[in-house]
């Protein structure tokens, strides 16, 4: 059976992404692939490919299709990477990161969110190289540390400085930080030390 969201896949990619500056063909061939109408609510999978969030449930969001792939750039994966993703969610950034690297270790506060998240993208859509966990984000997954990529999708007032702790030397972290005026910020650690550098605006719900 033809995929009836295909297209609308494809005119994201081409006339969203291609755009507004996303250049790295590895992220724009999972925002592809990736059924981002499975990852919201069935009533919302006509509007699953306009550029712009949509709740899932429990005052969260599906962040807009630009911001996840602007996201996954900034990160510069190879697809060798581990993956420290705060914030699962609708599990679509997962399934994003889980395309363009090699392991992905998400958290969640919210159970229900998690539970449903890992269905979707372990049962139905068959990854393998994505574990989850529930629990507050800014204990990161000491276990698995460290990480070379850390992602944060929801905001602190300022990045929890115990996962810079879990980030591996040389690796890279990305997290909207701030209060009433959020940005993107991106983090670089080398020689033990950690340098930022912010990106553009952006708005997601607070980090709890």
């Amino acid at each position: 059976m033809a995929d009836p969201f295909a297209e609308k896949r494809r005119w994201m990619v081409e006339r969203q992404l291609r755009p507004r500056g996303i250049r790295d063909e590895a992220v724009l061939r999972a925002m592809d692939r990736v059924p981002r109408e499975l990852f919201v609510e069935e009533g919302l999978r006509d509007s699953s490919y306009v550029d712009g969030p949509l709740p899932i449930g429990c005052g969260q969001t599906i962040s807009q299709p630009f911001i996840v792939a602007y996201m996954t750039e900034a990160l510069e994966l190879s697809g060798r990477e581990s993956v420290l993703e705060i914030g699962t969610g609708s599990g679509y950034q997962a399934a994003v990161l889980a395309e363009t690297a090699a392991r992905v270790y998400t958290v969640e506060v919210i159970p229900g969110l998690g539970a449903a998240a890992r269905v979707l993208l372990e049962e139905k859509l068959g990854y393998r190289n994505v574990f989850f966990k529930v629990g507050r984000g800014q204990e990161g997954w000491t276990e698995h540390a460290p990480f070379d990529r850390i992602l944060l999708t929801a905001a602190p007032a300022a990045f929890p400085p115990g996962l810079f702790g879990q980030l591996a030397e040389g690796g890279i972290a990305l997290a909207p930080v701030g209060v009433d005026g959020q940005r993107l910020v991106r983090y670089h650690k080398q020689d033990g030390v950690v340098a930022s550098d912010e990106r553009i605006g952006v708005i997601f719900v607070p980090l709890v």
